[in-house]
């Protein structure tokens, strides 16, 4: 069973990044391998669906979701929506658009909205609901709406045990949803 993440921010030790990474952490714990792109891993060429060329990171990306039982996605909130790096990087679903699973069509996708206000982690939280849903996945039914603030993560965890609770049910519902739809297929 892998679960792939994908969110984050380009600065290192982002409050988004560690949030999506406790979430995938706790897939691991429910017995998921995880595959995470973030960061650097997201700087890729703006999509163009006419190039069918891709840098290697992108054509990780794709093999990694074409293989992904299971999504996690994690965005800070820039001015009330997702970050244009997570939009570009899943944009590159669009290569999907013709594999017998066409995007991730029937996966459990986790979402994980960071931001330092509550409107615009709600609004982030939304969006990525929406994004879930147009690339025919299935958002879990827990998301997390991180209202961030100096000191919440720390050494790779996250010093508010609610929060921390909040993100491990985000990978634990993404874990779970992708056993029963093992076990059914």
């Amino acid at each position: 069973m892998l679960i792939v993440g994908i969110g984050g921010t380009l600065r290192e030790g982002s409050s988004c990044e560690a949030a999506l990474r406790i979430a995938l952490a706790e897939a691991e714990r429910c017995g998921a391998a995880t595959v995470c792109f973030a960061g650097p891993q997201l700087v890729l060429p703006m999509y163009d669906p006419a190039d069918s060329a891709r840098a290697p990171t992108a054509a990780a990306l794709i093999a990694a979701l074409r293989a992904a039982d299971g999504v996690v996605l994690a965005s800070p909130g820039y001015h009330g929506s997702i970050s244009g790096l997570v939009k570009n990087a899943l944009d590159y679903a669009e290569d999907m658009a013709r594999d017998a699973r066409v995007y991730l069509d029937g996966l459990p996708i986790g979402c994980v909205a960071t931001a330092y206000g509550p409107q615009a982690a709600s609004g982030t939280l939304a969006t990525l609901r929406a994004v879930a849903h147009g690339l025919r996945g299935w958002p879990t039914g827990y998301g997390a709406a991180v209202i961030a603030r100096t000191g919440l993560f720390a050494d790779g965890g996250c010093t508010d045990p609610a929060i921390d609770d909040q993100l491990r049910l985000v990978g634990r519902q993404v874990a779970d949803a992708a056993k029963r739809r093992a076990r059914a297929a």
